[in-house]
């Protein structure tokens, strides 16, 4: 049987009716805190932009599987999805599409006003090579910074372990024992404000769809 291709801009994410989980990777002496307490500590700047990714393969790609300086602690943050559909619902875009602004005076104006900001990126297989799809970055500045720090967070794990146990495992090869240890991430039904260069996002009713999750820093979105 042929797989189906997921859309293009799609978001997919390990959620439940309530929550979902992004991932964000931290220097250890902030990720750790976080991970111990379940919440961000004073020292998480509140003031300041911060990404966050719900695919863990784009994050492995993003951290260089928590062996890049300054990412050496991977989060997964359990957030309500009433706080990320208000984001995303509230979002602009992070770059100028002709066809989609009417001018880039108009973009630059949506982009300073926005509390969020969507990026588009490549997903990532196994191997963290390019995906022929676009995974989510979400970017939150003020109110939604704030908001997600001391409002939306259910909860946060250091999943560190599993990212080096993955890892490991994909560099003897045995890539199938790797690819059953992955979040189970499918498609998520973001809502319909979300913004998208092009086509519109994967309806509501593939949610049950399961998405491709085999063969990728919390303040930059590359």
């Amino acid at each position: 049987m042929t797989e189906v291709q997921p859309p293009q801009h799609g978001i997919r994410a390990l959620h439940t009716a309530t929550t979902l989980t992004v991932y964000q990777a931290y220097r250890p002496a902030l990720g750790l805190p976080a991970a111990r307490d379940g919440r961000f500590p004073a020292a998480w700047k509140r003031d300041r932009m911060t990404w966050i990714k719900p695919s863990f393969l784009w994050m492995m790609y993003r951290c260089g599987w928590a062996e890049k300086e300054g990412q050496e602690t991977v989060l997964a943050v359990e957030i309500t999805r009433e706080g990320f559909d208000w984001a995303l619902e509230n979002a602009a875009l992070s770059h100028y599409v002709r066809g989609v602004h009417p001018d880039r005076a108009s973009w630059q104006r949506d982009l300073r006003a926005a509390p969020a900001r969507v990026q588009w990126d490549p997903e990532r297989d196994l191997r963290l090579n390019r995906l022929p799809y676009r995974s989510l970055q979400l970017g939150l500045a003020g109110e939604a910074s704030r908001r997600y720090a001391d409002e939306w967070t259910v909860s946060i794990r250091d999943v560190t372990p599993l990212a080096r146990e993955i890892h490991g495992l994909v560099r003897a090869g045995r890539d199938d024992e790797a690819a059953r240890l992955l979040p189970e991430e499918r498609a998520y039904p973001a809502p319909a404000e979300t913004p998208v260069p092009t086509e519109a996002l994967v309806p509501a009713a593939a949610e049950r769809v399961m998405c491709h999750d085999g063969p990728g820093g919390g303040s930059s979105p590359s």
